[in-house]
C-alpha cells in the first residue's frame, strides 16, 4: 500500500522561508522608521516646548512665540472642509451603491476617483487658486483652501463610504425590503448604521490628510497667523495652518520652533488614528463580545 505524504508533513521549501523573512523583516523595518521619525521629533521637539505656544500668538515686536492662530485656522479648516465634502462624497457613494444601474457609469466613477486620489496636492494647490482663488475672486483665504482640500479628500471618503456599504450583509437590506420599507427608509435606518463605523473611519483619516497637508494650503489659504476679529467672517481671510507654520519657520532656519509644531501635529495625527480604531472597534456590528 502507498503511503501518502500529507502537504503538512512536507518540509518548507527554501524559497518559503525567504520570503517569510522579507516580510518580516519589511515590517519591522517599517515600525523602526516610524519610531525614528517620532523619535527624533520628540527628542527635537520636547526640550523646547512650552504649553504657553499653544495659547499665545506669535509677535516680532514682542519677541514672542506661539500657535494659537494656526491652531484656529487648522480648526477652521478641518470643520469646513468636512461640511463640504461630507454631504458630496457620503451621498454621492450611496447613490453609486445603491440606486445606479449601468455598471459603465459606475466604472467611469470609480475610475475618475481613483484618478483624483492619485493627483499629487500641489496641483490641487494650483487649480484652487485659479478657480476658487481668482475666478471666483475669494483670494487667498480659509474658505479657498477648504474649497480645495474638499476635492483632495473626496475620493478617500467616497471610497471608504462604499467599501463601508458593501460590507453591509445582503440579508440586512432583503429583511428591510421584506417587511415593505421603502428604498431610502431601509438606507437611512438599516443600511447607513450598520456601515457607519466604515464611514466614520474614513472622515476621521480625512481629517488626518487635512491636518497634513500644506502645498496645496499654501497657494490657497496663504500664511497669516493672525487670530480672528470677526468668527463668521474669517473664513473670508488668510490663514495659515500649523503645516504651513512649520514651512515658515524651517525656512527662517527656527529649527526649534519648527519641531514644536510638528510635534503638535504628530499629536494630533497619533490621536485621530487612535480615534478611527477606536469607533471601528466600538460600533463594529460584526463583533463578538
Amino acid at each position: 500500500m502507498e503511503n501518502k505524504v500529507s502537504i503538512y508533513d512536507k518540509q518548507h521549501r527554501m524559497s518559503d522561508n525567504v520570503l517569510a523573512f522579507l516580510v518580516q523583516f519589511c515590517s519591522i523595518l517599517a515600525v523602526g522608521i516610524l519610531d525614528i521619525i517620532i523619535g527624533y521629533i520628540v527628542i527635537r521637539g520636547v526640550p523646547a516646548f512650552d504649553f504657553s505656544y499653544l495659547v499665545s500668538v506669535k509677535s516680532t515686536l514682542k519677541k514672542t512665540f506661539g500657535i494659537l492662530p494656526n491652531i484656529i485656522n487648522t480648526i477652521y479648516l478641518i470643520v469646513i472642509t468636512l461640511l463640504i465634502s461630507c454631504p458630496i462624497s457620503i451621498g454621492g457613494a450611496i447613490y453609486l451603491n445603491e440606486y445606479a444601474t449601468n455598471q459603465k457609469f459606475v466604472t467611469i466613477i470609480s475610475f475618475t476617483t481613483e484618478i483624483l486620489a492619485g493627483i499629487p496636492s500641489i496641483i490641487y494647490g494650483l487649480f484652487g487658486r485659479l478657480f476658487f482663488g481668482e475666478f471666483l475672486g475669494l483670494g487667498y483665504s480659509i474658505l479657498t483652501g477648504a474649497l480645495t482640500l474638499a476635492i483632495m479628500i473626496l475620493p478617500i471618503m467616497s471610497s471608504n463610504t462604499q467599501v463601508a456599504l458593501n460590507a453591509v450583509p445582503p440579508s440586512y437590506r432583503e429583511a428591510a425590503l421584506g417587511i415593505g420599507a421603502t428604498k431610502w427608509y431601509m438606507i437611512r435606518t438599516v443600511l447607513l448604521p450598520s456601515a457607519m463605523p466604515g464611514i466614520l473611519t474614513g472622515v476621521i483619516l480625512s481629517m488626518g490628510r487635512i491636518v497634513a497637508e500644506s502645498a496645496a494650503l499654501l497657494f490657497t489659504a496663504g500664511s497669516v497667523a493672525a487670530l480672528p476679529t470677526n468668527w463668521l467672517t474669517h473664513i473670508f481671510s488668510s490663514g495659515g495652518s500649523l503645516t504651513i507654520q512649520i514651512y515658515l519657520e524651517m525656512e527662517k532656519a527656527n529649527y526649534d520652533y519648527a519641531f514644536v509644531i510638528a510635534l503638535v501635529l504628530i499629536v494630533i495625527v497619533l490621536i485621530l488614528n487612535y480615534l478611527a480604531k477606536w469607533i471601528t472597534r466600538k460600533f463594529d456590528v460584526n463583533k463578538v463580545d
